[in-house]
């Protein structure tokens, strides 16, 4: 390919004054050929603490040979990584959440401080696959995102397992129902090897989402993290942002109010994660793009669930891989006129794409809008006495109806943890958790811990959780979280006494409870915020509402 005229790169490459930057970037193996080239960040979540990303280190490989073959310089950074399944249930995980901002920040910062062209950034973990997509929207230069891809499934006798299955043995285990012995041979098969956490859970549902926006390549981040075909994508997207960079096409291109309602579509109509109720949101915001958590609402009392995956259904995204991927998911949509056409980073459209799916013979994994798991979406977004800003309610593998019950009041995570362990929640209860929102956790921490103990105690479904924090992609049962203003800005779940009658419609889309609330807020004191210091205070500082995507900059409203 010819030099381009003009490049963001040229300011560290160009003219006699920049001598000493290209002084330096020899010394790191640069030369003439890669200065007249656009410069490609290869932006990499590679870590060893967790197996989301553990291979994305050996991924970044093909990617570089990709973008070299395409004309393009690849330049290496990475950045941090926070696992929510390793901290779920404990304080680290209130570095989870917080996470996504700073992951978004520091590739804004590498890549900005560096003048570079255009940006390939490789994903795996929860986190790290919104932030890939905040910091290009943010940036709006070229580039696209890659997912690393899905874990393969653990087995344990004929039976596949999943992180979910660890987490639901520990509640089993409480109970009495499995041994020691039991729980801890589960625990060393569920997870193999190399790949993000194998359900419908936030990896995996946002590795969708991105993929049905366009600012991911439509079907490289499908075949699981060690199959063969992965290198293959990694170099097809390396040679794709490559010729993103030539032809100057920014990835404010993909992120539009369209291209967000397709990804919110496939998050309700797949049974996702409610985590994607705060990161399209994030999305859309460092975007420029307005995008209310009511939109979720919407499309989910009109879009059906058509996929038969976990934490709801049987299957995980291996089998779904194997059924046709996310290709042939988004293109029952479209023949059911559930989503619109758009553009994408290979340069085709969505609806092409989605023209080329094929399908397995027999599988089982996606149904049709015409004969869908269940008829309506798997997240509703409540609002109510309890929720003035909103709630969400995931509903994937139940049917949304009324709930009532007797509150049973935490002021934290662990406190219900106990209870739950403890066998102190019985069947119709409604625990609250609360001062775990984004300002008084801070950093909202997922609740996977508390929900898989109530489902390993055969609960799920027979109680409600409802918290200002979240609950975890893997989570099941009837939860809400997300409840808005947060406990600890004066949101009425912080005024919620044991013993207060709780009533949840999500029919009428509706949490109210039996409450004088006036007479309440003047008997009640707020507590102090829990101050943890460093990153942890300036996050709570600058944080905005979960009803608002939980970001740091100013929120888009319409």
């Amino acid at each position: 390919m010819t030099e381009l005229n003009i490049k963001r790169s040229d300011a560290i490459t160009k003219g006699p004054a920049k001598a000493p930057a290209r002084s330096m970037l020899r010394a790191a193996g640069y030369g003439d050929k890669d200065f007249a080239q656009p410069m490609v960040a290869v932006v990499n979540t590679w870590t060893t603490v967790t197996p989301c990303n553990m291979h994305l280190g050996a991924l970044a490989e093909p990617v570089r040979s990709g973008v070299r073959a395409g004309g393009a310089t690849p330049v290496d950074f990475n950045t941090i990584v926070v696992s929510d399944g390793i901290t779920m249930g404990g304080e680290g995980m209130r570095a989870s959440l917080i996470s996504r901002e700073i992951i978004a920040d520091s590739i804004e910062l590498a890549v900005r401080g560096h003048s570079l062209d255009a940006a390939v950034i490789l994903v795996g973990c929860d986190k790290t696959i919104p932030a890939a997509a905040m910091a290009l929207g943010r940036m709006d230069i070229p580039g696209l995102v890659l997912y690393g891809g899905t874990i393969m499934p653990g087995h344990l006798g004929d039976k596949d397992l999943s992180i979910q299955d660890v987490f639901e043995a520990v509640g089993a285990h409480a109970k009495g129902d499995i041994s020691d012995e039991e729980l801890d041979a589960i625990e060393r098969a569920a997870c193999p090897g190399a790949g993000a956490c194998g359900g419908q859970f936030t990896a995996n549902t946002m590795a969708m989402a991105l993929a049905m926006m366009g600012i991911a390549p439509m079907g490289a981040g499908d075949p699981p993290a060690t199959a063969s075909a992965k290198a293959k994508e990694a170099e097809r997207c390396g040679r794709l942002v490559s010729k993103l960079a030539h032809d100057g096409v920014t990835a404010r291109t993909f992120i539009t109010e369209t291209s967000l309602r397709n990804a919110a579509t496939a998050v309700v109509a797949s049974g996702g994660s409610t985590n994607a109720v705060l990161h399209l949101p994030a999305i859309g915001a460092e975007a420029g793009v307005a995008f209310s958590i009511d939109e979720f609402d919407a499309l989910s009392r009109g879009t059906p669930v058509i996929t038969d995956l976990k934490p709801g259904g049987q299957y995980l995204a291996k089998d779904l891989y194997a059924a046709g991927g996310v290709p042939l998911f988004g293109r029952r949509l479209m023949e059911a006129g559930k989503i619109a056409d758009a553009p994408t980073v290979t340069g085709k459209t969505l609806f092409q794409e989605l023209e080329t799916a094929e399908e397995s013979p027999g599988q089982k994994v996606v149904l049709s809008v015409d004969s869908p798991a269940k008829k309506t979406g798997g997240l509703l977004i409540l609002y109510g006495d309890l929720a003035p800003e909103g709630a969400v309610l995931k509903t994937a593998g139940y049917d949304a109806g009324a709930f009532e019950g007797r509150a049973r009041v935490f002021e934290s995570e662990d406190a219900a943890f106990k209870a739950v362990s403890d066998g102190d929640i019985v069947e119709g209860d409604v625990v609250v958790i609360r001062y775990e929102g984004p300002k008084g956790g801070p950093g909202m921490r997922e609740m996977l811990a508390v929900t898989a103990a109530v489902a390993g105690q055969g609960l799920a479904g027979k109680v409600a959780l409802i918290t200002d924090g979240r609950f975890s992609g893997a989570s099941h049962g009837f939860v809400i979280g997300h409840v808005s203003p947060e406990a600890a800005v004066g949101g009425p779940i912080g005024l919620i006494r044991e013993g207060d009658r709780i009533t949840i419609d999500a029919d009428a889309r509706r949490i109210d409870a039996d409450v004088d609330w006036a007479a309440r807020r003047a008997e009640t004191t707020l507590r102090p915020a829990n101050k943890m210091g460093g990153a942890f205070d300036k996050y709570a500082r600058l944080v905005s509402s979960a009803s608002q995507g939980a970001v740091t900059i100013e929120p888009i409203t319409e």
